[in-house]
């Protein structure tokens, strides 16, 4: 999940949890799958094996599958033959993108102090070395009357993005930038995109920078080395489950999906190893399911850099195959023994036809019905903006692995994936089976994600 810059508002997803999460009502029946009525819903039920689903899990958290890397590419090619395996044709939908490797040494020297230096998402390599000079925020007034040609600028953080500041010191003749923190604690983040005018560029503590400030007037080096952006690609894995009676079937497409990429550094075992060993479970135990309904499973490249997979997948689609979409069910970081409780996010936080069905499925499975939130940032995003009714099924709050090396698959619970499977497989199920008699679902309303407020914590 693209949780390095995320959106979500835990508050609203917690005041939902704590209405949707209360106890069964007394004289009620004890949840439990004798609470389902349809005999077909429960055998489906009983072929989901979260023994089966771990495993995968172990086979794709080995090593991190950083989109555009060999890891990802290996990450790809498992899944297909996964797909293959249980019968699926399987499509491969390539997409390029501008990646960025993170520099391999990063050092400030030159002056006494003990510094432990970051450089930000697309800062460029170099080797530079200058007078040292205070340049205020770094906004375009601080540098008047300042002479920074060539020299290193020391810029505290605050008010402009972290790239406003460095190409304003760039374009002022600076030779490199140093930003340092206004809150305790190191500082990271991102430029957001590539820049012909950055010039090299590091982070240091609040400590750390008031500490740089008296060495003003002296000279410094900084030093960034393996950095690099290049176009790379990635790539979505589709298999598709046509309706089992051409003639009795709908034009509705149901997709279940997941990202299998993952972070720099981080193995992830739930994000989101898990989310995508849960699509492969539901797509080995729907294949010879009689079903009215086309049912997509897809894995998504590339989420972590900004849902660039599904952005393109949906983008990709002429508007008469975005009709016929009815439910796009997203399944994110849904496994880990240490994170909250599970919720239902959708990009506005209102209900629609993924999150009443789950909602359903839940009921009938556990005695009461998974609550609802808002929050983005996962790839339910773009089926969303694009009209499609969406959900993506989390446990909030996040584990403390999120993003480290740590999210392994020592931390994964099995019945949280049992869980998980069971409604995702359970309310599909019930919109897709030959003898559904709902109405005819209506599309959600388009709802626009603002990537400013999304970005907001790292590229400041």
């Amino acid at each position: 999940m693209k949780k390095s810059v995320v959106s979500i508002a835990l508050a609203t997803t917690l005041s939902f949890g704590a209405v949707g999460l209360q106890p069964a009502i007394a004289g009620a029946p004890e949840p439990g799958k004798e609470l389902m009525q349809n005999p077909h819903e429960r055998n489906l039920i009983k072929k989901i094996d979260s023994e089966r689903i771990y495993q995968t899990i172990d086979h794709l958290q080995q090593t991190p599958r950083v989109a555009g890397t060999e890891s990802e590419a290996n990450a790809i090619r498992y899944v297909k033959r996964q797909f293959e395996s249980y019968g699926y044709d399987v499509t491969l939908q390539p997409f390029t993108f501008i990646g960025y490797t993170a520099p391999t040494a990063i050092e400030l020297s030159g002056v006494q102090g003990e510094w432990n230096p970051d450089a930000f998402t697309y800062s460029v390599s170099g080797d530079v070395s200058g007078e040292l000079v205070s340049a205020g925020l770094g906004r375009v007034g601080d540098f008047d009357g300042v002479d920074v040609d060539g020299k290193i600028v020391l810029i505290q953080r605050g008010e402009i993005t972290f790239a406003q500041k460095i190409v304003n010191a760039s374009e002022a003749g600076a030779a490199g930038v140093i930003i340092y923190n206004n809150t305790d604690g190191s500082l990271s983040g991102t430029l957001g995109e590539p820049d012909d005018r950055y010039i090299p560029a590091i982070t240091l503590s609040k400590a750390e920078g008031e500490e740089l400030r008296r060495h003003i007037g002296e000279t410094v080096r900084l030093t960034i080395e393996g950095a690099e952006t290049s176009e790379r690609t990635s790539q979505n894995v589709i298999a598709s489950k046509a309706p089992v009676n051409k003639k009795k079937a709908t034009d509705d497409v149901l997709i279940i999906g997941a990202h299998h990429d993952s972070v720099e550094g981080a193995p992830g075992a739930n994000d989101d190893a898990s989310g995508t060993a849960v699509t492969l479970e539901l797509a080995k135990v729907f294949k010879n399911v009689p079903t009215d309904t086309e049912i997509r499973f897809i894995t998504f490249g590339a989420e972590e850099l900004g849902l660039l997979g599904s952005y393109h997948y949906v983008d990709s689609l002429p508007q008469t195959e975005r009709d016929r979409i009815i439910g796009y069910f997203n399944l994110d970081m849904v496994g880990s023994r240490d994170a909250g409780d599970l919720v239902l996010r959708t990009l506005d936080g209102s209900p629609n036809l993924v999150t009443e069905l789950s909602q359903a499925a839940s009921e009938r499975l556990n005695g009461f019905p998974t609550p609802i939130g808002e929050g983005g940032r996962s790839d339910h995003v773009p089926f969303a903006e694009a009209g499609i009714p969406a959900g993506a099924f989390i446990h909030s709050p996040f584990e403390p692995w999120y993003h480290t090396p740590e999210d392994t698959i020592d931390k994964i619970s099995k019945e949280k994936l049992q869980d998980v499977a069971e409604i995702v497989g359970a309310a599909v199920y019930e919109q897709a089976r030959p003898d559904h008699q709902g109405p005819k679902p209506k599309s959600a309303s388009k709802v626009k994600a603002s990537k400013d407020s999304v970005h907001e914590k790292n590229i400041r």
